[in-house]
């Protein structure tokens, strides 16, 4: 179809399809599904690695009709949206209702289906990643069949962070709760030794915490404090309050960033680090992520900042955050509570990748797990190793996929079964 993008947000992936489709309809998706030999489905582009791409035929499904249907039981409230719906959107009409999601990711632009599918996630210690929110999928199969999978079912643990293996997901039901509050509230200048004796608090001050450095000084150049409803602004530890709102890059404009001051506001406007009416960057950057078991955080740290002087050329900036454990095989906290170490690098692979090697190698000792939809260097073996349900998840893949509809090059290298 013409008019589709060719590249994903970042442009260092160029998409190999044969054909591109962005159906209307759930009848016209089952269609393409079920005449193509091999498939894929395109979410918000916001991958840094070859996940979304295949030589067959590549589906967009925003076009798809949008769906909201909230179930306002009070034991266990949900909301269906549609797969290709975007949380920032999502998030303003779930508020209007007077519910909300427990977390978010630092971006509101990605879809539901995707972010789900990759295992991404916001940040705090009690909070999980966003495809933990999930209750039920409802997806056309390889045969061109809707099928609908939920907590109940046996696979649920292996598709809910599916990686597109095991169809197109038409529709999401996810947890929700009543709607709040969260003031945002950013120290500056945190110095590095008081990170590593006091990580663990620091990282539990408050309903989400995400630090950010340069690896340029001795110190952590920001953390920022999410607080929900009547907590209190956590100890700074040494750092300063900010005085006016800051960019998680200091040298940018603070204007795509949610509020700041801990002015407060709806949970949604808030709980990313970047509004949904900016576009937060122009996508000139490489991203990696790793996740270390939650024991291992402040080794972690202390590891990657005796790096410093071999990550500082290429990085422009690193987050650290906390995610709570969870039971989906193929999440990168499945099991285990985990501290994740995000990399937003300068857009050159050549540059970047053996840095990545040698970051990579450097957590090995901790079991580090890459994100799914961003650069890791990991192969087969590895991966096998550090996801031990990764083998079990393959399985149900081939029983939805028995002819590797939505098999592409990522799955068949990550897999390698």
């Amino acid at each position: 179809m013409a008019g589709m993008d060719e590249h994903n947000w970042a442009g260092n992936v160029t998409y190999g399809a044969a054909r591109r489709h962005a159906p209307t309809g759930v009848d016209e998706l089952q269609r393409v599904v079920a005449g193509a030999s091999r498939v894929r489905v395109l979410g918000s582009r916001h991958s840094f690695n070859d996940i979304a791409d295949t030589d067959g035929d590549l589906v967009s499904l925003a076009a798809l009709p949008l769906r909201f249907e909230l179930d306002p039981d009070p034991a266990a409230p949900t909301v269906t949206v549609s797969g290709g719906t975007r949380y920032g959107e999502l998030a303003v009409a779930l508020h209007a209702a007077g519910y909300a999601l427990g977390n978010l990711a630092s971006l509101p632009h990605i879809s539901v289906a995707g972010a789900c599918a990759t295992a991404t996630h916001g940040s705090g210690v009690t909070n999980a990643n966003l495809a933990a929110a999930q209750r039920g999928v409802e997806l056309v199969t390889a045969d061109g069949e809707r099928r609908t999978v939920t907590r109940a079912d046996a696979d649920f643990p292996a598709l809910a962070v599916g990686l597109g293996a095991f169809g197109a997901v038409i529709a999401v039901t996810l947890a929700v709760e009543r709607t709040y509050n969260v003031r945002q509230v950013v120290h500056e200048h945190l110095p590095l030794a008081e990170a590593l004796a006091h990580f663990d608090e620091i990282m539990a001050g408050a309903y989400s915490v995400s630090l950010f450095t340069t690896w340029r000084t001795d110190a952590i150049d920001q953390v920022w404090c999410k607080l929900r409803d009547d907590e209190e602004v956590p100890e700074r530890f040494g750092a300063r309050r900010a005085v006016r709102a800051l960019h998680p890059v200091a040298s940018l404009s603070a204007e795509p960033c949610t509020v700041q001051l801990a002015v407060p506001g709806p949970w949604h406007e808030r709980l990313p680090h970047f509004r949904l009416d900016f576009t937060p960057s122009s996508g000139d950057e490489l991203q990696s992520e790793l996740f270390v078991d939650a024991v291992h955080g402040p080794d972690a740290l202390r590891t990657l900042a005796g790096l410093a002087d071999v990550l500082r050329p290429v990085v422009q900036v690193s987050e650290v955050r906390t995610v709570a454990a969870d039971d989906l095989w193929l999440s990168p906290c499945c099991g285990r509570d985990s501290v994740a170490f995000h990399f937003t690098w300068v857009p050159s692979w050549e540059a970047v990748e053996p840095v990545l090697r040698r970051l990579e190698a450097a957590l090995a000792p901790f079991g580090a797990r890459p994100h799914w939809g961003k650069l890791s260097t990991m192969d087969a073996a590895t991966l096998h190793a550090r996801y031990p349900r990764l083998a079990d998840a393959a399985q149900a893949m081939r029983r939805f996929d028995p002819h590797g509809c939505f098999r592409n090059a990522f799955l068949d290298r990550v897999l390698a079964v």
